[in-house]
């Protein structure tokens, strides 16, 4: 069940990547980044571990995990926006790809925090 309600939020999740094929290789290297990371993040929602943590405590789990996933995700996003829209400052960009980091992240504590069993 646990692992459905997170495959779930990897489906909805709104991404910061356009639906053109204009985009071409770097637009597929985003959502692939996207997805890689979204799935490490449904594995950690997943672990068996996780049931008896509070909302913070999976909070910074979450924040550390899937390290390279996420980095994947951040870097391939930014070098897409970079080339879609090559006049806007570099920093934006870096900016919307850390938000795009956050917001899966923070999605998945929300699914803990609302799908977890009750406290004792």
């Amino acid at each position: 069940m646990r692992m459905l309600i997170a495959l779930a939020l990897v489906m909805m999740t709104s991404a910061a990547i356009a639906d053109d094929d204009d985009a071409g290789g770097g637009q597929k290297l985003a959502i692939q980044g996207r997805d890689d990371y979204w799935h490490c993040l449904a594995r950690e929602y997943s672990r068996d571990s996780n049931q008896g943590l509070s909302e913070q405590d999976f909070s910074r789990s979450v924040a550390g995990a899937c390290p390279s996933e996420r980095q994947y995700y951040r870097v391939a996003l930014l070098d897409y926006l970079t080339t879609q829209y090559p006049n806007i400052d570099a920093g934006a960009h870096l900016a919307t790809a850390n938000r795009a980091v956050e917001s899966a992240q923070k999605d998945i504590v929300t699914a803990f925090a609302k799908h977890r069993p009750p406290q004792r």
